[in-house]
């Protein structure tokens, strides 16, 4: 039996990479912010309200695509290697049919900008920044299933070194078109070059991925170009769906939760919505460490599954949570303690400070909380168990952190403390409703854990109960119900 020590060591090695290849990801976001917040408050808050409206669009999307990450895992492990890369292309054509409702929403962001109740030189501006993320979408989401796929079958590094290329690029690009080089006759964009600088850097990204996948010998296996592998199958698709559904749903969920508390936010002014988004970008950077290691863990267990063996398969998963929570407390409380000095990373702006400073009151229940909630979801995934999940966060991230902060900052008035209301209320109802999240997600998953415990244990039972009964017929005796 693996000790949690011998399975930390077997979920590290393929954690690290996907870590390093989110944060690359994140640094999109991050380099954009920092940027903006030096550029002008204006176009900070454009780059808050479009974020959080593109962030909407792709990550739904992206977690129906990445259904194919526990599905081809699954098969990875059973080595059905040729299913794997049929699995592969019917997860690029969902991309491709998804891409063009995204990019639609993008080109239209008015139900946006209606609920963000924005100014009119901030719609402006917002409507820049999104026609260019509108461009970048197609990419992202056919990237997704190069990365997904990848980590599937254990190869991590692959998607890493192609995530911090995009990122090498988007960089320099962000910080021409958004300031602007007047030597050669390039205007200061603002965000909007944000949002062409993610364009180029992604589609380039994916072109690489594309060249990879062609000349790498790995892929052969797969068998990815031989004849009916790349034609669309609607049974294969409809399975994906099937379990993709719930899964972007409650990526969704969890991340509109977020992404319309800076809507809302954005109604008490310009600087409230600017220390939010430093905020918010903050615990988005400590989240890729749990999201990492929640990646590393789902796919052994899944590969696990695959291969027939369900004890190794539950261990993995049980070691894989409590790694995470004892790692982000540790983490969240180091930020705690240096809070202020990590925000004027950020910005020197005093004003901005002051409002990003007392969202991080509760970080390290906030960050705790979260890596449980994200661990026991995508262990969950790997058992192909994604609805309830998807029903608990409805309710704990919609119902109680959604809708708590927008009772605590906009209905409940001066009959809270000062601390509970704006932009804190926000914050302080996310934490509460990421910690019922965790709780009964763990719950879960300790139930269904403990139902295969039975099953497994039923079997050789049932086993010595046929030899004792030889008269039986042996159809008598079937696997128990999953």
């Amino acid at each position: 039996m693996n000790s949690l020590g011998a399975n930390v060591r077997r979920i590290v090695p393929l954690a690290w990479p996907v870590f390093v290849g989110q944060v690359a990801v994140l640094g999109f976001g991050t380099i954009d912010t920092v940027l903006v917040a030096r550029h002008s408050s204006t176009d900070l808050a454009a780059l808050a309200v479009g974020g959080a409206s593109y962030i909407t669009v792709f990550i739904g999307l992206m977690g129906m695509v990445l259904a194919v990450s526990p599905i081809v895992g699954q098969l990875f492990g059973a080595q059905r290697l040729r299913e794997a890369g049929h699995q592969a292309w019917q997860a690029l054509w969902l991309a491709l049919g998804l891409a063009l409702l995204g990019s639609t929403l993008l080109v239209f962001p008015e139900p946006f900008l209606a609920l963000a109740q924005a100014s009119p030189a901030v719609a402006e501006k917002v409507r820049a920044y999104l026609l260019g993320l509108a461009l970048a979408l197609p990419a992202s989401l056919l990237f997704t299933v190069y990365r997904g796929f990848n980590v599937a079958v254990s190869r991590p590094k692959a998607v890493m070194v192609l995530q911090l290329g995009g990122l090498a690029l988007k960089v320099p690009l962000s910080m021409a078109l958004v300031s602007g080089l007047p030597a050669l006759g390039l205007p200061a964009l603002g965000v909007a070059g944000c949002g062409i600088a993610t364009a180029v850097a992604m589609w380039s990204q994916l072109c690489v991925a594309a060249l990879v996948v062609r000349r790498d010998p790995f892929y052969q296996r797969f068998a990815l170009t031989a004849p009916g592998q790349r034609a669309p199958h609607r049974a294969s698709m409809g399975a994906m769906l099937r379990l993709g559904l719930p899964i972007g749903l409650t990526i969704l969920v969890e991340v509109t939760g977020f992404a319309f508390m800076a809507i809302f936010i954005s109604r008490l002014g310009e600087t409230v919505v600017a220390g939010h988004q430093i905020a918010t970008n903050l615990v988005s950077l400590l989240f890729m460490l749990p999201l990492g290691l929640s990646n590393a863990t789902g796919t052994l267990v899944a590969q696990r599954i695959g291969a027939g063996d369900l004890r190794d398969a539950s261990r993995l998963g049980w070691h894989g949570l409590q790694f995470a929570m004892v790692v982000a407390l540790a983490v969240g409380t180091l930020v705690f303690v240096a809070r202020a000095e990590v925000l004027r990373l950020y910005t020197d702006n005093p004003a901005v400070l002051a409002a990003a400073l007392p969202l991080l009151a509760w970080v390290a229940l906030f960050h705790t909380a979260d890596a449980a909630q994200t661990m026991a979801a995508f262990v969950l995934r790997a058992w192909r168990i994604a609805t309830v999940p998807m029903l608990i966060f409805v309710l704990a991230l919609w119902g109680v952190g959604l809708g708590g902060g927008y009772t605590l900052a906009f209905v409940a008035g001066d009959r809270l403390p000062a601390g509970w209301q704006g932009a804190q209320g926000f914050w302080i109802a996310s934490t509460t409703g990421l910690t019922l999240a965790a709780v009964l997600l763990i719950a879960l998953l300790a139930w269904v854990l403990r139902q295969q415990h039975i099953a497994e244990e039923i079997k050789p039972q049932a086993g010595r109960s046929e030899k004792r009964l030889p008269t039986a017929p042996a159809a008598a005796a079937g696997p128990p119900a999953a």
